[in-house]
């Protein structure tokens, strides 16, 4: 029996609000004198909101993300799954 493989579209619509906001704090943290790799790291690391800056919203926005999902993104991009 040949199995049907479905396409999402809310997967797509995910991926590019994740990247977006992912964008909008790395922008945050930047503006204010961070190193926003350090600082999403930190915050990936330990789900710890101190590590991200309020300003523009950006601690708001990071808490949006799922962490598990972000992580399984990165890995899926880095091995070019």
């Amino acid at each position: 029996m040949d199995k049907t493989i479905t396409f999402s579209i809310r997967e797509e619509e995910r991926d590019r609000e994740r990247k977006m906001l992912l964008r909008a704090v790395y922008d945050a943290l930047s503006e204010k004198g961070y190193n926003p790799i350090d600082q999403l790291v930190g915050y990936i690391l330990t789900e710890e909101p101190a590590y991200i800056t309020n300003y523009k919203n950006a601690r708001g926005m990071i808490r949006r993300i799922d962490r598990d999902d972000l992580m399984a993104a990165m890995l899926k991009e880095y091995l070019g799954l």
